[in-house]
């Protein structure tokens, strides 16, 4: 009941004060997109670049999360809600002691994005759409799903039997498909740089 919870954040350090001290600010890039477009490739290259440069980083990955905190979860609209719901608190958590916080999940409802944004608050929450076609995702096929998909052995499969819903109010779009990945990395790694500068 949340009448029992008993508030504790004024007893524990500021968030300012953590950030001075990792001269960084705490954010969120919530990189999302269908399964094969390249979030979890651009997600340990932006991590390895910024740690490179002395960034604190937490990378929060959609199978990775999937086998651990959110483990027998299935893929109903429902379970994908609080798939993201958990993601986000986790993922706001870390910004706060402030951490660069990098999530890679698919995300497909406009509603998902919608809930990890208010959750984790607009100005530490950075938008950025994987951008590539199905074809393109199953020809790569980086996991093999596509392959099972197509043998009927993987269900409500994003992009196929489950909906993707484009974006509306995407921070910024990556097109995997019409650029390099060092062109798609550039770009991600300057936008986040001037998102983490303290002022």
């Amino acid at each position: 009941m949340s009448e029992n919870i008993y508030e504790t954040s004024d007893q524990l350090v500021p968030r300012h004060a953590k950030e001075q001290r990792l001269k960084q600010r705490g954010m969120v890039v919530w990189l999302y997109g269908l399964s094969g477009s390249g979030k979890t490739s651009l997600a340990a290259a932006l991590e390895h670049r910024l740690h490179d440069q002395g960034c604190q980083t937490v990378v929060l990955d959609g199978d990775i999360i999937r086998s651990g905190l959110n483990k027998g979860m299935g893929f109903s609209v429902e379970d994908r809600m609080e798939n993201i719901r958990r993601a986000a608190e986790v993922a706001k958590l870390f910004a706060g002691t402030g951490f660069v916080t990098i999530c890679s999940f698919i995300t497909p409802a406009i509603a998902m994005r919608s809930l990890a944004r208010d959750i984790i608050g607009n100005p530490d929450f950075l938008e950025i759409y994987v951008a590539c076609s199905f074809e393109e995702c199953a020809r790569r096929d980086v996991k093999g799903l596509y392959a099972k998909v197509e043998d009927g052995k993987v269900a409500q499969f994003t992009g196929k039997d489950s909906l993707f819903e484009p974006p509306v109010a995407a921070d910024m779009t990556i097109d995997t498909e019409t650029e390099s990945f060092d062109e798609s990395l550039a770009r991600l790694h300057t936008t986040v740089l001037e998102r983490i500068a303290l002022k």
